[in-house]
């Protein structure tokens, strides 16, 4: 909180049963909407965006606490601390309480920095005239046209900053106020947005929970993806084999080959599954997350066997399975098929490129003439 001002006892009055409650309350308003989003605990919060910013972001919800009037009987954390433990404090320290339980949240925009003194900071949400604030340690740090979460105090003729302050981009500070401005149907930029006291009481949780949903998905990065498995517990990877027809070799020969093969079959002129056993009774579950095809029945899928072109491709979902796949293919299809080749995706490289599209659906491409469905003639 802000250097200065000893806020240690107000902080402790907070948690006592009489007020910790809506302390509670008033976490929730900060910090809910994001941890329910992006899937987090309180106590995580400190590991997503730093124990600098927690403890932030934990004064932003105190602060606001400070300026909440609680119902039935209009009661307010700063007057009761006062009332009960003033007698303890010093006169500094109830008189900036004071000035903490009237001020509003907003957004503000730096300017004029003069380091080790102050800057002036002008509400981006309210449109006031820039106020001169008197700052030592910010003006060191902050820059000109910074955007801050922040609530200004006037404290004995001087403005000072609490010390709950929010660092925002340029981008997150424009979207809170284009966002105000679309809930109140005012598009212009000049047009005074004349918010009431309700909105006033919203905006400290509003402004935490914005600079949450800019924040956490940069720290966070990418969600992990766990290592998923098939049903015969092998770890996922595609593995697609491409063995390339035999000179003369067509499409209508390699089928009948691939139909003397029990383990396969087919679904279409050109398409094949390859098909494990059926198992017995209920499979047990492994704890791991797994990547399981079955047919109707329950059997399983281990892999297709497609043709396409002068080539039959064979798709499988692990090493093992390209491993027996490649060895059943050339047995069946011995003087039929060359050395195959075989390409490997990991799973996030698969959703990556299906998201980028590169997996989307393309025409199968021409089969070339010499392996459409005419019989090689001997001597022909």
């Amino acid at each position: 909180m802000k250097r200065g001002h000893d806020l240690s006892g107000v902080m402790k009055f907070a948690t006592s049963p009489a007020w910790g409650e809506h302390l509670g309350e008033a976490l929730g308003d900060h910090l809910g909407l994001a941890m329910e989003e992006f899937d987090f605990e309180a106590d995580e919060l400190a590991d997503i965006v730093g124990d600098h910013w927690a403890g932030v972001l934990w004064g932003c919800a105190f602060e606001d606490l400070l300026t909440r009037t609680i119902e039935p009987g209009d009661r307010n954390i700063v007057d009761d601390y006062i009332r009960r433990r003033g007698w303890n404090e010093s006169g500094p320290t109830k008189i900036y309480l004071r000035a903490l339980r009237s001020s509003v949240m907003s957004l503000h925009e730096v300017s004029e920095v003069e380091p080790g003194s102050g800057f002036l900071v002008r509400d981006l949400i309210q449109g006031s005239e820039p106020l001169r604030v008197s700052e030592r340690s910010a003006s060191q740090t902050l820059k000109q046209w910074d955007r801050i979460g922040a609530r200004v105090v006037q404290v004995g003729g001087k403005h000072l900053l609490s010390g709950g302050v929010l660092s925002f981009t340029m981008e997150a500070a424009e979207a809170i106020v284009a966002d105000l401005r679309r809930s109140k149907g005012k598009r212009s930029p000049q047009t005074a947005l004349n918010l009431d006291a309700d909105d006033l009481a919203a905006l400290p949780a509003l402004i935490s929970t914005a600079w949450l949903f800019d924040v956490v998905p940069r720290t966070m990065g990418p969600a992990s993806i766990p290592t998923l498995h098939n049903s015969d517990g092998e770890e996922v990877m595609f593995h697609r084999v491409r063995f390339p027809f035999a000179r003369g070799v067509t499409q209508a020969l390699v089928g009948e080959r691939l139909d003397t093969l029990p383990a396969l079959q087919r679904e279409t002129t050109h398409f094949w599954n390859w098909l494990g056993e059926k198992p017995n009774g209920k499979a047990k579950s492994t704890g791991r997350m797994a990547w399981v095809v079955t047919m109707a029945d329950g059997t399983p899928v281990l892999g297709n066997v497609e043709l396409k072109g002068c080539a039959l491709m064979l798709a499988v979902t692990s090493a093992e399975r390209a491993k027996r796949g490649t060895a059943l293919i050339n047995d069946a299809l011995a003087g039929l098929v060359g050395s195959p080749l075989t390409t490997i995706e990991t799973v996030e490289q698969a959703m990556a490129a299906r998201a980028e599209g590169l997996t989307s659906s393309a025409p199968a491409p021409a089969i070339a003439r010499d392996c459409q469905d005419f019989r090689v003639r001997p001597g022909g």
